[in-house]
């Protein structure tokens, strides 16, 4: 179970860094205007837990050999047919939860951030 949560946490976990990536890029091509690159960068992670959000909504009812977990999962530590939908589907759904609160969080930063120099006038 364990080594089922370890992978569930690195696949999320790769492609938030993907995303992430993305929003830091965008945030330095408008690092001429910090203000507007920190609302850019808090969009952006809004956007990015709704998509996390809907995702861990779709994992409940996502067949679960066509998850990248399940690909990365030897096939010794599969769980058995029976009950692998259950348990993917609810590993899967918690860790896109887990990441779309840690993103949440990123996002109330960034805009608080945006908030600030606006306030001082930048």
């Amino acid at each position: 179970m364990e080594e089922m949560r370890r992978i569930a946490y690195e696949t999320v976990l790769r492609a938030c860094g993907f995303a992430s990536l993305a929003i830091f890029c965008i945030m330095i091509g408008l690092s001429f205007l910090p203000r507007s690159a920190f609302q850019a960068g808090g969009f952006l992670s809004i956007l990015m837990t709704l998509v996390l959000v809907l995702k861990a909504h779709e994992a409940r009812t996502k067949d679960h050999r066509r998850t990248e977990m399940w690909l990365y999962l030897p096939k010794e530590s599969r769980p058995p047919q029976s009950s692998a939908q259950m348990v993917i589907s609810a590993i899967m759904c918690e860790t896109y939860l887990l990441f779309a609160r840690w993103t949440a969080v990123i996002s109330i930063v960034l805009w608080s951030i945006a908030l600030f120099f606006s306030v001082i006038g930048l």
